[in-house]
């Protein structure tokens, strides 16, 4: 296989926690030797309903699932769980990116394989402590809120990178911070490291979509403050919950004004949650 495209369908088809990684890990190291190409003549993205997914976790609607807390062990692998199973998500989601959205910048495949690689690594950190904690992944249920996005912004680019990495990926660089906190509180130092990994590289990601969103606005025209405001509006009701981390979001390409615009249109929540 030697198309870019071709690999990241192949990643995207790949249906077990253990064949998503392992092929995202090797499609990656093959683009960074420069074994796989963009194909400029590709033809259109073919539509993907669903990504490969294993039979479990058992897919329900958020309010479904219960509210844990971390201080008994099932609580925390509990916990555990719903953050692999965003990283399994985000392997699909970055996948998605390079798949569907062609004709783009040779920098824009390179963050986005980058990326994928990174969620790869977070799952298995993810999966390697939960084993730690006697459960796997898929024995607890999950929802498809990540993916359900995916599909909603699959005709545009620019919401999608809007809606994506600055919304939905971007709540993680909100609540991570604490649940770190409580983490040592509660003698968890193992759990707490693999956040703060997983915290560092997800500003980058984030950034990511700052970037190649502004990149949509200048080749459209378009005010990028204004249209964010839009997008949250048409999108991202239901999706956008308080306090936000001012400095990683800043870090992470956020301006003040779109800083503003997310605070005014956000429901206030508790961080643990």
């Amino acid at each position: 296989m030697t198309s870019l495209h071709e690999a990241a369908r192949a990643c995207l088809d790949a249906a077990t926690p253990d064949s998503k990684p392992e092929a995202t890990l090797a499609a990656a190291a093959a683009f960074a030797r420069g074994e796989l190409d963009m194909d400029p003549d590709a033809p259109p993205a073919e539509a993907i309903r669903m990504p490969g997914r294993p039979a479990r976790p058992r897919l329900v609607h958020p309010r479904e699932l219960p509210r844990r807390g971390l201080g008994s062990e099932a609580g925390r692998a509990a916990f555990i769980h719903a953050i692999a199973h965003i990283e399994f998500n985000a392997i699909d989601l970055a996948w998605d990116a390079v798949y569907r959205f062609r004709g783009l910048p040779a920098a824009f495949a390179r963050d986005w394989v980058g990326v994928a690689a990174d969620e790869a690594r977070h799952f298995l950190m993810l999966r390697e402590r939960l084993r730690a904690l006697g459960h796997d992944y898929g024995d607890f249920d999950a929802h498809n809120g990540l993916w359900e996005m995916a599909e909603k912004t699959a005709h545009d680019g620019m919401a999608r990178m809007a809606l994506v990495p600055r919304v939905l990926e971007a709540r993680g660089l909100d609540v991570t911070p604490g649940m770190i906190l409580k983490l040592r509180a509660l003698g968890d130092d193992v759990t707490a490291d693999v956040l703060e990994v997983i915290l560092r590289e997800e500003v980058a990601h984030v950034a990511a979509g700052s970037r190649w969103y502004r990149w949509y606005c200048e080749g459209a025209g378009v005010e990028p403050r204004a249209r964010f405001r839009e997008l949250l509006r048409e999108y991202a009701s239901g999706y956008l919950y308080g306090p936000f981390n001012v400095e990683a979001r800043l870090l992470a390409g956020f301006d003040e004004d779109e800083l503003a615009s997310l605070d005014a249109l956000a429901t206030r929540r508790d961080p643990a949650h």
